[in-house]
């Protein structure tokens, strides 16, 4: 299989690559900088793109079988005006034109696996939310249906569409865990803001195991959270963190320390959260390999 990622050397579409190239597939990656792309996976065919600006290169998408759209300006940030704007855009407007370039093509991929975040569903208490809920009214939630709505302009055109809802992506390497990882060692770790948010979660090599089994599977479409079976709520979380580390997570959080570091638009945003369930994937047949929080921790840590 001849796969186009993009958004190739972020957390997932690095573990992506790598999972794609030990199978045997090519990858073809987009990027701004392919020259110090290339530097760090030579393996990996690149060409440069500015999502924000231009379609894709026609001759990127030269005998592709399957499209994995994985880009996107990271949300965990301050909310300044400026800010937000390169978090939508480089979602809505970057996958708009990529689309744009698939569908003007003679010969169009099979499939199209685009990114997306259970941000969509707003803050939901400790109600289970699967994929039949509805938006919230968040930023965040508004730029997923935006993201979603660009990536459906791909329907009709006889490719598959996949939406993976994603949760919080568990890498030791990067990501939140990576940010986790020093304070909870030091013994200072603990629940944020009360800790009885839920927190929808997904170790990196099932997150890479759905988007290859949304790749190669004909019968699936649609959205599909990409999320653990067995989310946890915030203060759960913690005491699995420090039980894997063999450290006291004990500390609390206060809700205005986020307020502090993050603003409060996005502050209120991480006080809340959502109980996820990964039904149609379950429903389908796909097996996690790590459905279980401590299970998961246990094996990245």
């Amino acid at each position: 299989m001849k796969v186009l990622v993009t958004g190739a050397s972020g957390l997932i579409g690095s573990a992506l690559c790598d999972a794609l190239l030990s199978r045997g597939d090519e990858v073809v990656g987009l990027t701004r900088d392919p020259d110090r792309a290339r530097s760090s996976n030579h393996r990996i065919a690149w060409h440069a793109w500015e999502p924000t600006l231009e379609r894709p290169p026609a001759a990127a998408f030269e005998g592709i079988d399957g499209v994995v759209n994985l880009v996107g300006e990271k949300i965990n940030q301050r909310w300044s005006d400026e800010a937000k704007q390169r978090i939508m855009e480089t979602r809505r407007t970057g996958t708009h034109n990529l689309v744009q370039a698939i569908t003007a093509l003679e010969q169009r991929p099979r499939v199209l696996v685009n990114q997306s975040a259970v941000g969509y569903y707003g803050d939901r208490g400790d109600q289970v939310v699967d994929e039949t809920a509805g938006p919230g009214t968040s930023f965040d939630s508004e730029v997923v249906a935006e993201w979603e709505k660009a990536a459906g302009e791909a329907e009709g055109t006889g490719i598959r569409l996949v939406i993976l809802r994603t949760g919080q992506v568990l890498d030791a390497n990067g990501g939140l865990l990576g940010e986790l990882l020093t304070p909870f060692k030091l013994g200072v770790g603990g629940p944020i803001a009360g800790g009885s948010q839920y927190f929808s979660w997904i170790h990196i090599e099932d997150e890479v195991a759905l988007i290859l089994w949304a790749l190669d599977n004909d019968e699936v479409s649609g959205i599909l959270n990409a999320t653990s079976p067995n989310p946890a709520t915030n203060r759960d979380f913690s005491k699995a963190l420090g039980h894997a580390l063999g450290r006291p997570a004990v500390t609390p959080v206060p809700g205005f320390v986020l307020d502090l570091k993050f603003g409060r638009e996005f502050g209120r945003v991480l006080r809340g959260g959502q109980r996820v369930v990964p039904r149609r994937a379950l429903d389908m047949g796909f097996e996690f390999r790590y459905p279980d929080l401590d299970g998961a921790l246990g094996d990245l840590l």
